[in-house]
């Protein structure tokens, strides 16, 4: 999670000691990423890769647009100049955001103004931009597959995309492959995450309902699988995790990875 010099290069090795395709580079500081050194290991290592945020409180969509489209901006330009394919995440909020009542009117126009201004500019720089739906425990503005469809309609700009997470879609969705049905048009990126956030394969996501509504669609965008297995302990509370969710990293990469691969070349999506 902490994107410096030697933490991009002990993930990319890590990355391509598992013969990954694509990687997710985390932007919790975008200003201290150093660009060229992750895009030379990228190249170097012939790695595709996207960006991810979680927006910190001083710069959520919902209260604080003019803030949100700053740092979106920031994080945008720093993605493009690493050579990555999009931006995604929480891209307008926190994952510990909650007003305690239904969102609001207001709040979903400031949140719609700010992810059109900084869609706009992820276009002029070459970059998608996607929308994650999360959990109601984390954000209470997009919950669902629908809820982040119909604000991706709301923004209205064609490299906006929607970004859907088996673990928070075990959580919220009327059965997981109806999130992935209901999102078809606009879905370009899967967290593939189990239940309790450890190896895939090893808890109660349904996976075969889901990687078959993937194949039903179609889908050519890109899997990913997350896990919080080497979670720093300051990220608990944003995602109230408490405890390891797996042995070690060799589990969750040896078992899930191989779990989610075998899959997708089930359900004929590798």
């Amino acid at each position: 999670m902490n994107w410096d010099r030697a933490g991009a290069e002990r993930a990319i090795a890590g990355a391509t000691k598992y013969k990954m395709e694509f990687i997710e580079i985390p932007l919790a500081d975008a200003p201290s990423v150093d660009a060229k050194h992750t895009r030379d290991l990228l190249e170097k290592h012939g790695l595709r890769a996207a960006c991810s945020l979680v927006l910190p409180e001083a710069a959520w969509a919902s209260a604080r647009p003019d803030a949100a489209i700053q740092h979106l901006k920031v994080a945008i330009d720093k993605a493009a100049e690493m050579g990555a394919e999009a931006l995604t995440g929480v891209t307008y909020g926190g994952t510990n955001e909650r007003t305690g009542a239904p969102p609001t009117q207001a709040e979903y126009d400031n949140v719609t103004r700010a992810l059109e201004a900084a869609a706009k500019h992820a276009k002029s720089q070459g970059i998608q931009f996607g929308v994650e739906a999360v959990n109601r425990y984390e954000n209470h503005l997009v919950n669902s597959a629908e809820q982040a469809v119909a604000l991706v309609e709301r923004i209205g700009v064609d490299n906006v995309f929607v970004h859907l997470d088996t673990f928070h879609m075990n959580i919220e969705e009327k059965g997981a492959a109806n999130g992935i049905l209901a999102a078809r048009d606009h879905l370009k990126y899967m967290h593939l995450s189990e239940s309790d956030r450890g190896t895939p394969g090893a808890g109660n996501v349904p996976w075969d309902p889901i990687f078959a509504a993937l194949s039903a669609i179609g889908f050519k965008g890109a899997l990913t699988l997350e896990s919080f297995v080497s979670m720093p302990p300051e990220m608990a509370g944003d995602i109230s995790t408490w405890r390891p969710v797996a042995r070690d990293e060799e589990e969750v990469m040896g078992n899930g990875l191989s779990f989610l691969r075998n899959k997708a070349a089930q359900y004929q999506l590798a």
